[in-house]
């Protein structure tokens, strides 16, 4: 690929051309908003300036509901010799562009599934899509060339190819994002008028449930109002679960023992459940999910603290697999989780017990 134009400078859109960009490829900007493709390009994406002739790969990051227009558009006018779009839901630009009697050969449906809570060029990173899985939507009519123009963008952004059919894509979407996006938001939105003394309890758990809930509405009224069965399908099953937990949990209240028998066993089916659901979340690089020991460190918020554990677990000789920080409610404190492999639990303890840190049991 030598050159490539990218319409919509968002933060995928501009992330794809600073990773492209940072790989020797000439790559043009286009926006709506002149000024946003402006700022991408000051961000070393690429240049605002138009192309002379037709790019070798065109690449659509505008929002769902406009992406079929924008794609036709530049169809239409020979911009490219490939095309693809990068929007969170596939099937239906798709059905769009076919009922509107174009030639299809040259285009193929793209996901990438990264992003963040922020939006915009500025949010952009050439690493976003690093190692996350990018889904790829070809049909029988896909030419050749254009299906490697695409493997060779999700190279280039070094990320994981996964070929799936587009409606198959919109379901598992609406499973592992869509439906727990909104989700996220009715928990976060318990919070809206609530108490102050209840929020200053919030621990790390409901950051973690409320993390997303962050992200820009906007953004994901384009994404849901382009996927909506589907998640709506999920939501009518997660209110059946509901409705029943609600049950278990008010038979918990009753004087009757067996009611309350009936009822833990409610909740404990519930949580069983949500085990057996949880270790199939693909763990570490997407292999299959390990069990990892807990190593707590207390550190003050002050910089250079985490430098320093790093440094003295690399000393020690252990391999920090994940890491979580909670910290310290009105205090300029917090608590470090290492996740490190079971056997090396005990001689990370040691060694930061050592060099000073405060180890919590």
């Amino acid at each position: 690929m030598r050159n490539a134009l990218v319409i919509g400078t968002g933060l995928i859109g501009t992330s794809a051309a600073l990773a492209l960009a940072q790989r020797g490829v000439v790559v043009h900007l286009a926006d709506h908003d002149p000024e946003q493709a402006r700022t991408a390009a000051a961000l070393g994406a690429g240049t605002d300036e138009a192309p002379d002739g037709p790019v070798d790969l065109a690449i659509v990051a505008a929002p769902p509901a406009h992406v079929a227009e924008v794609l036709a558009d530049a169809m239409r006018r020979g911009v490219a010799r490939g095309y693809l779009d990068v929007a969170s839901v596939k099937g239906g630009p798709r059905r769009e562009l076919e009922s509107m009697g174009l030639d299809l050969t040259g285009y193929i449906g793209t996901h990438p599934m990264s992003g963040r809570e922020k939006s915009g060029p500025l949010a952009a990173t050439g690493d976003l899509f690093e190692g996350r899985p990018w889904v790829l939507t070809p049909t029988r009519d896909t030419d050749t060339e254009v299906l490697n123009l695409a493997l060779e963008l999700v190279s280039h952004c070094r990320a994981v190819p996964v070929v799936m059919d587009a409606d198959a894509h919109d379901r598992a979407v609406a499973l592992v994002s869509h439906m727990p996006h909104l989700v996220s938001s009715l928990v976060a939105a318990r919070l809206k008028n609530a108490e102050d003394t209840a929020v200053r309890l919030c621990g790390q758990g409901i950051r973690d449930v409320t993390r997303i809930a962050a992200s820009d509405p906007r953004m994901w009224i384009d994404i849901l109002s382009a996927n909506p069965g589907p998640v709506a399908d999920l939501l009518s099953d997660i209110s059946t679960d509901l409705g029943e937990a609600v049950q278990a949990l008010r038979a918990l209240q009753s004087s009757d023992e067996a009611k309350r028998r009936e009822g833990a066993a409610g909740i404990e089916d519930v949580l069983r459940r949500g085990n057996a659901g949880q270790v199939r979340v693909p763990g570490k690089h997407g292999s299959a999910p390990r069990v990892y020991e807990v190593v707590a460190v207390l550190i003050d918020d002050q910089p250079g603290q985490l430098a320093r554990i790093f440094a003295d677990a690399g000393l020690a000789g252990v391999n920090i697999e994940d890491v979580r920080i909670e910290h310290a409610t009105g205090q300029q404190a917090g608590l470090v989780q290492l996740m490190v492999e079971p056997k090396a639990a005990l001689v990370l303890t040691s060694a930061l017990r050592e060099r000073g840190w405060s180890i919590r049991q």
